[in-house]
């Protein structure tokens, strides 16, 4: 007996939905937020000088109701080499950008355009760094370059647009308007969230300037840092906050009239102005670390107003490290821990467990491929790093990288950091400074992070560690090879 037309079209139209409804659960959105120079040292998450100050809570929260890595590192700590890193999941010496300087290939793969192919809604707002019409976005809008704090200019498809306010307001603005008009309810989404701050010149929202103007933070132990125990490259760098940071342009002085004020009434002198300058330089950058930890409020309670929260795996991460004081310093480009690790916190309601804390070696190499992972599309085989899905249920695979390679290149510039390239486990870190504008070509330096955490003087000359030495110069050379550098670079 022929079955009904009406049966037949029913039983179709179940299976469809049947079908479709594991296929919904396994393709959760992302949302993706990303920070500039924020220092795992100003998460209270990792606790640290500043965690009991609770600056950022809201970042927090995704600690305590996911989980926080431990150990997430940079290969390249500079903004737009970690940017193309992010995007190609590749080393700098195979996606191109090697520093801060020149343009970008936007024509090479990317893990936004797979999973643009996979069905998702991607879109880019804020800050990317990376000169060019972007690829692989349903809607992208971007600032130009480095962008300004206040009264940004956006560039999209159409052109140019200027907005009133402070950027961090508008790019969270920019991607709640993306999530209620501009998304389409059929399709998962991957947004990427990309805040200017708190990039140098670290100027926060008005509120934010009043809300921290009385404030005074804990020093570092190694304030005054006399790089004894380190080599020519720590010695001769120009990042520092006795002499690098201009009063004008990064400490606001002649500008805002309190802080004018207040150093002419108080003239210090020595090491007494270095410490003014290192607070006034605390209350501008952990300012705008709490406009940040705001607005990431926003973004967490649209997700839980629009019954998105559950079906959504938010991540914070930034694009490097960053130096708050330490070793007497601001900015980032050194291996040393404070540069090259970044924080890393994820949400996956249901599939990470609440509170989990994860000490494994992660890089940024591997973000693309966790977001590929996450959406379940294949990785493609060009890609250097690891998904982080089984870290992120609790499994660490035992062939886990023991070991990560890492290359700064952009010397001759700003801040005189000399290139170099290292290798890390979780104990040690061997960096080998090279160049002409190194003794001899080159200089190595090794840290035994277990006895010296803060790296102060470097142990590569203790007959002691003779043959730890060797076997990192070893590991070192077999990372070369497995990541493909160069014989010529380094």
């Amino acid at each position: 007996m022929m079955t009904p037309a009406f049966l037949r079209t029913y039983r179709v139209t179940v299976a469809v939905v049947l079908l479709a409804v594991p296929m919904a659960l396994a393709r959760p959105n992302i949302v993706w937020i990303f920070a500039d120079d924020h220092a795992f040292q100003a998460v209270g998450a990792y606790g640290g000088r500043f965690g009991p100050l609770n600056l950022t809570p809201n970042i927090d929260s995704l600690g305590r109701d996911g989980m926080v890595f431990e150990r997430a590192y940079v290969g390249n700590s500079i903004c737009a080499p970690s940017r193309a890193t992010l995007l190609t999941g590749k080393h700098s010496h195979l996606n191109g950008k090697y520093d801060n300087r020149g343009g970008y290939n936007h024509d090479q793969p990317q893990f936004q355009k797979v999973l643009q192919r996979a069905g998702y809604q991607t879109a880019m707002i804020g800050k990317i760094h990376l000169s060019g019409k972007m690829q692989g976005f349903d809607y992208w809008e971007v600032l130009p370059g480095q962008g300004r704090y206040i009264n940004p200019i956006f560039i999209t498809e159409q052109g140019r647009t200027e907005y009133k306010g402070h950027s961090t307001d508008i790019i969270t603005d920019k991607a709640l308007d993306w999530l209620e008009n501009g998304r389409d309810d059929s399709k998962p989404f991957m947004v990427m969230v990309h805040y200017k701050a708190p990039h140098r010149n670290w100027t926060p929202a008005e509120r934010n300037i009043k809300a921290f103007r009385q404030k005074t933070f804990p020093e570092p132990d190694s304030l005054f840092d006399d790089y004894s125990g380190r080599g020519t490259a720590a010695h001769q760098q120009d990042m520092s906050i006795s002499k690098t940071m201009r009063m004008e342009g990064d400490l606001k002085v002649n500008r805002w009239p309190q802080r004018t004020a207040e150093l002419e009434k108080l003239n210090p002198q020595g090491d007494d102005l270095v410490r003014w300058k290192y607070q006034a330089y605390m209350k501008d950058y952990l300012g705008c670390i709490a406009g940040i930890d705001e607005n990431v409020g926003r973004l967490l309670k649209y997700l839980k107003d629009h019954d998105l929260e559950k079906t959504t795996v938010v991540m914070y991460c930034a694009d490097q490290g960053f130096y708050l004081g330490e070793h007497g310093w601001f900015d980032k480009r050194f291996m040393y821990e404070e540069s090259f690790r970044m924080p890393l916190l994820a949400r996956w309601p249901g599939v990470i467990k609440p509170g989990s804390r994860n000490s494994d070696l992660v890089q940024n190499i591997d973000f693309a491929e966790t977001f590929l992972d996450i959406a379940g599309v294949a990785i493609p085989s060009d890609m250097q790093g690891r998904s982080l899905v089984p870290l992120l249920k609790g499994r660490t695979p035992p062939d886990w990288r023991r070991s990560l390679y890492y290359h700064y290149y952009e010397y001759p510039a700003v801040h005189s950091v000399r290139r170099h390239e290292g290798v890390a486990t979780r104990r040690y870190k061997l960096i080998r400074f090279y160049g002409k504008d190194v003794p001899n070509g080159e200089e190595w330096e090794l840290y035994d992070l277990e006895r010296d955490p803060h790296e102060m003087k470097s142990v590569y000359w203790d007959p002691a560690q003779v043959q730890r030495v060797s076997e990192l110069k070893a590991e070192l050379q077999r990372l070369r090879r497995h990541y493909a550098v160069p014989a010529d670079q380094g």
